[in-house]
Order: structure tokens, then C-alpha cells, then sequence
């Protein structure tokens, strides 16, 4: 028992000393990439299943607006190129500004979660995506 309470108070005190030792931000990234993205997008996005939006995995360096199986709107399918992290870190910044009426209207406002989100995604994605 009190093993078990020294335990938890230690991890709390390591967690906020963490918090104040690292610049705003940074404690973003040191977050799991999987747990923000199933927190942020999960709602809508799997990483392989099409849902509301369409299925993640393998984003990264794939051509815009081609998931199999999935109805994209008149606004991605207008965007030329690939998936990158530059892009998608423009898209999670604001999907609406990139491609006005397309159907996503999320924001991410904090780089580090964006960042966070982008690794996991490309961990989730082949090293020679189709194009």
C-alpha cells in the first residue's frame, strides 16, 4: 500500500515537474502519437476502415483523395499531389482554409499534437505507399 501511494505521488510529481521543464509544446510531442490521434480523429477516422472520413493508414505519400471505397468531396478531389507531413500538418491546421467545403471542419491547434499525429500516421504507413 504505501509502496503503491509513493508510486502514484511520484508519477504525478514527475509528470508536473515535466510540464514546467518543458517549453509549450514540447510536452505535445512527447505525447503518444496513437492516443491523440484516436482522441482527435477517431470519431470519424480509423486506419483502416473508411468511416465519416476516409481510412488513414498508408496516408503518408499517397495521392490525395484516393482511398479505395471511399466518396470523397468536389474540394479534396480539386487538390493536387500527395499526402506529405508538410500537408498534412497545413491540412490539420485548417482543412477549410486548404480546401474550402471539403467535409472536414476539425482543427488542431498545437503543433506538437499535430506533429504527434503525423508520426503515428506515418508509422502506420508503408515506406513505398502506392501513388
Amino acid at each position: 500500500m504505501i509502496g503503491t501511494r509513493f508510486g502514484t505521488r511520484w508519477v504525478r510529481v514527475s509528470a508536473a515537474l515535466l510540464a514546467l521543464a518543458l517549453p509549450a509544446g514540447a510536452l505535445a510531442q512527447a505525447l503518444d502519437g496513437k492516443a491523440l490521434y484516436h482522441a482527435k480523429c477517431g470519431g470519424c477516422h480509423s486506419l483502416d476502415a473508411n468511416r465519416i472520413g476516409p481510412a488513414h493508414r498508408g496516408i503518408v505519400g499517397r495521392r490525395i483523395a484516393t482511398t479505395p471505397g471511399y466518396a470523397y468531396s468536389a474540394a479534396i478531389k480539386k487538390l493536387p499531389g500527395v499526402w506529405t507531413a508538410a500537408l498534412l500538418d497545413r491540412w490539420l491546421t485548417g482543412p477549410q482554409k486548404l480546401a474550402p467545403g471539403s467535409k472536414m471542419y476539425l482543427t488542431v491547434n498545437d503543433a506538437g499534437q499535430r506533429a504527434a499525429i503525423i508520426a503515428y500516421l506515418a508509422s502506420a504507413s508503408p515506406p513505398n505507399p502506392p501513388r
